[in-house]
């Protein structure tokens, strides 16, 4: 295929150029109905992109085939079989991934640092995770991927799950041996999942560490408006292989996705693979070699730690996006939380994410000196106002056994069984009804259906305490949790072995 081809893009450029006029949706008319003030902040362009994509960039009976030629184009530029382009984020996607795969089979093997659109996928799919614990740093409380090893004896204990789904790169920028999981996958007759939301700019540099599709797994989920450059809720699926059926993932997406889709957010990937595929490796080499400087000028402040070694000597760690600098703070004194806040407050910085002691700024190809010097500037004056910002309070870590709650219901059944919401202290020992997940980076620490412990608990609200943020809890302080109302007998294996 020429990958010089743009079809959706040139399809709106026609369409802008042909004084077409539509009694038909979007009722702003390119822009006509919209209030000068509006009009004035969000830009006219945007109105005048805003169009239909079937019956206006293409027919009705999409008879010129232009998103499926895009979509086309996509596949064959990131090495996969095929692709489906979404407009309702990895969010969507994810889901639409594991309803192909494991819809209606009961059990999905899951990584525990998957993202919380993957709870949200287990209560519409009706399924039952089977954990696979990844590695933990118990010094820095991060998690890293799960070795292929864990997901062998995963399969040993669990063969009836249907597939499993992993974390790729991680939020840190930790990438799993993808390879050697989906050869584990492969050998047992299973799909690989990968969410790789934070890699799709992975298959066009060589430096970088290879790409889902490159290392063999069945689905891969890609968000363009993460480490790409498109807008917000651009997503591709990627698939390849025998093992999931691309008719069935294709009405899967079709199921949950919107017959309203976003022409701009459509056009922005395909204009942004075209210029992957043309010229991603001197775009992506010149971020790489920038984000090696900003690395090596961070680190030489005093009180930052770029966190580089402690996450590529990982046992599961098979590479590193450079592109993620992920910084430990805890030399200054203060928590990531409060620093994260003033850098917001004061420089007009924000940060891709912050915890209890690290701060992560994401480059992209759309960095280059001029942006990279004000984070520079920005952190050195965080250092200078450090001793007058608040000393970070105490949170109480669970071990990695205790961030693992015992399953007691199928998520989907604690989720639309009848809750009650309950003190936090008296939440202990009772069958989650909410995910609790803190975000960033968004990995749950309590998934409906699971018995809560003490640990836990003291850990969230401890957090909450701190800085942190739990915006999936019906309360956000965490001073109630909502509880399945009933007592309700475990499933029989509750009790099986970590893996």
């Amino acid at each position: 295929m020429d990958q010089r081809e743009a079809p959706l893009l040139s399809a709106l450029d026609e369409d802008k150029a042909g004084g077409r006029y539509g009694f038909t949706q979007p009722g702003h008319r390119s822009g006509r109905g919209i209030d000068a003030e509006t009009l004035r902040i969000v830009g006219a362009e945007a109105f005048r992109s805003d169009v239909l994509v079937t019956g206006g960039l293409d027919d009705r009976k999409s008879s010129r085939g232009l998103l499926s030629r895009a979509e086309a184009l996509m596949a064959e530029a990131v090495g996969a079989e095929q692709a489906f382009f979404s407009t309702g984020g990895s969010s969507l996607s994810v889901k639409a991934a594991m309803l192909a795969v494991a819809g209606g089979k009961g059990q999905l093997l899951v990584s525990r640092d998957v993202h919380k659109s993957v709870v949200a996928g287990l209560v519409f799919a009706g399924l039952m995770p089977r954990w696979v614990t990844p590695i933990w740093d118990p010094k820095r409380h991060l998690a890293h991927p799960p070795s292929s090893d864990a997901v062998d004896e995963a399969f040993a204990h669990y063969p009836r799950a249907a597939g499993c789904l992993i974390t790729s790169p991680t939020p840190y920028g930790t990438c799993a041996d993808v390879a050697a999981i989906a050869e584990v996958c492969h050998r047992h007759g299973k799909p690989l999942i990968v969410d790789e939301a934070w890699g799709a700019h992975l298959p066009f540099h060589d430096a970088l560490p290879g790409s889902a599709m490159q290392a063999g797994a069945d689905v891969a989920v890609v968000s363009i408006h993460k480490m790409g450059a498109g807008f917000e809720q651009g997503s591709v699926l990627h698939l390849q292989g025998q093992l999931v059926d691309r008719h069935r993932l294709a009405a899967c997406a079709g199921l949950l996705g919107t017959t309203s889709v976003n022409a701009l957010i459509l056009t922005a990937i395909d204009g942004w693979r075209r210029t992957m595929a043309l010229e991603g490796r001197r775009i992506l080499g010149g971020a790489i070699d920038l984000a090696r400087r900003v690395r090596e000028s961070i680190d030489a402040l005093d009180g930052f730690d770029v966190v580089e070694d402690e996450l590529l000597t990982v046992e599961s760690s098979s590479g590193l996006d450079p592109l993620q600098v992920l910084v430990d703070i805890s030399e200054l004194g203060v928590s990531g939380y409060d620093a994260g806040a003033w850098l917001r407050a004061h420089e007009g910085v924000d940060l891709n994410l912050y915890d209890h002691r690290h701060l992560q700024a994401s480059l992209s190809p759309a960095d280059d000196d001029s942006t990279t010097e004000r984070l520079i500037r920005s952190l050195e004056r965080l250092r200078a106002a450090a001793p007058q910002l608040p000393r970070p309070t105490p949170i109480l870590f669970p071990t990695p056994e205790e961030l693992e709650p015992e399953p007691a219901m199928p998520p989907r059944e604690a989720f639309f069984s009848e809750a009650e919401v309950v003190e936090a202290k008296n939440a202990v020992g009772r069958i989650a009804a909410e995910p609790l997940t803190p975000w960033p980076p968004g990995m749950p620490i309590v998934v409906p259906g699971e018995n809560i412990n003490e640990a836990v608990v003291d850990y969230l609200r401890s957090g909450v305490a701190a800085g942190m943020v739990v915006p999936g809890a019906a309360d956000h302080t965490l001073e109630h949790i909502r509880v399945v109302a009933h007592t309700r007998l475990p499933w029989a294996d509750q009790r099986a072995p970590r893996i």
